[in-house]
């Protein structure tokens, strides 16, 4: 997408949508949009600015002290003419149960992308047509890609009672090798902000520490 093109669409967004806003982007055009307006921006985008295939639903976790912690992002690609943009609407209800619109009224392949923003963040996508765990198990009490679950997971009861009494194991948090990887806190040059690895790993054949 051309210079002039980014603004043009950016321009349009914002006289259609007075209470959306221009989201930092380094790559696409993209927004902040109030909950309320999101379905309306992205039926516009794809019906009137040609954005047809829906790419991803994913979201975003600031903090556990976060307000509002969690944002839904949207991705959404232009088949004809090839460039990306981005809508980002924070997410409504409180911590425990974050909720925005389902869009798959408007891309069925939303189905899919909302159940994993659903399994990983917990959030609830009002309107979704069957809303249920797509990765862990249901019945699983924690949500993997929020701030507080740690990078190497916890250990939980099998789901399946029968296994478990048979094989009296539980699952086992993950192995990690060279990690986790973290980026310095506050650095601007971005060679220097590489992430690198701390060493807290552990293996198969070298049990995690302090377990």
């Amino acid at each position: 997408m051309s210079a002039t093109n980014t603004a043009d669409i950016s321009a349009k967004i914002l006289e259609t949508f007075p209470r959306a806003t221009l989201r930092a982007s380094l790559d696409h055009p993209a927004w902040d949009v109030p909950t309320a307006d999101l379905l309306a921006v992205l039926q516009t985008l794809r019906d009137e600015h040609r954005y047809d295939m829906l790419v991803d639903v994913t979201a975003v976790d600031w903090a556990e002290d976060a307000e509002p912690r969690f944002t839904a992002v949207y991705h959404l690609y232009s088949s004809t003419g090839h460039d990306y943009v981005r809508v980002a609407a924070a997410c409504t209800g409180d911590d425990s149960a974050p909720e925005a619109p389902s869009v798959t009224g408007l891309w069925s392949a939303a189905d899919w992308h909302e159940r994993e923003a659903y399994d990983m963040f917990g959030i609830r996508f009002t309107g979704h047509p069957d809303l249920r765990r797509i990765l862990m198990w249901e019945g699983y009490p924690y949500h993997p890609l929020r701030k507080e679950f740690p990078l190497a997971g916890i250990e939980t009861e099998l789901p399946d009672p029968e296994v478990a009494a048979e094989t009296h194991v539980k699952v086992k948090s993950a192995p990690m090798a060279g990690g986790p990887f973290v980026a310095s806190i506050g650095e601007m040059n971005m060679t220097e902000a590489e992430p690198r690895a701390k060493d807290e790993s552990w293996n198969e054949a070298s049990e995690k520490p302090g377990a």
